[in-house]
């Protein structure tokens, strides 16, 4: 039997190099592209890259975003357009590039990395919030087109995770209030979100499609 190929994207630490590493002890063939052979911001580096492939893609994860926090007068359009190009649009154009080869072969695996952000906010997460919420938007209009054809797309919102972003934005003090608001009193590991990516990837889902999972120890539950 063919080895699958799945294609993380923003593998190189932190959630997206757990899902990558998860992936591989799965014995499943992994394709993590750095920014300079995949560049986000650009249609057009995507385009090349999707069309340069040597391979199809069985497994998509689009893991790769950036975070803009801001008042309405800190932030422009400008900002508004480079994180909807990255988190929203990026994302968009990957899956429309791979996912016709998915259905032809009757097989495809695709998970978003959204956030808790698209389903609650704070002040200054605008941006964000409103990139992720249209993630998981997409997520959802993309299942409905896709189930006939056994592709299966599901987008992860973790909340909190033990992360080195976060500890590196963040006091001690700063993190132990966090913790404090989480039911569970502590951060995710990030096995805890790539093993449900990795499930959420496998033969073993076979019906779960179109859903936002929300893995945050009980925050958005308060």
């Amino acid at each position: 039997m063919k080895k699958k190929t799945a294609l993380v994207t923003g593998a190189s630490r932190g959630i997206g190099k757990s899902i990558k590493e998860s992936l591989l002890n799965e014995q499943i063939e992994v394709i993590s592209p750095s920014r300079s052979e995949l560049d986000l911001s650009s249609s057009e580096s995507i385009n090349n890259f999707l069309t340069n492939l040597s391979t199809s893609i069985d497994i998509l994860v689009n893991n790769a975003g950036i975070l803009k926090v801001g008042r309405h007068n800190e932030l422009s359009a400008v900002d508004f357009h480079e994180i909807l190009q990255i988190n929203v649009v990026a994302p968009f154009e990957i899956i429309s590039g791979v996912v016709e080869s998915m259905k032809q072969r009757k097989f495809g695996r695709i998970v978003n990395i959204s956030s808790i952000w698209g389903q609650i906010s704070r002040e200054g997460r605008s941006l964000y919030s409103s990139s992720k919420a249209a993630l998981d938007a997409l997520t959802k209009s993309f299942a409905l087109e896709f189930a006939s054809y056994n592709v299966l797309i599901n987008s992860v919102a973790p909340g909190y995770v033990d992360t080195e972003l976060i500890t590196k934005y963040n006091t001690n003090l700063e993190l132990e209030k966090i913790k404090k608001t989480i039911p569970m009193q502590r951060f995710a590991k990030k096995n805890e979100i790539s093993d449900l990516v990795k499930f959420l990837c496998s033969e073993d889902n076979s019906y779960i499609t179109g859903q936002i999972i929300t893995i945050d120890g009980g925050f958005v539950c308060k």
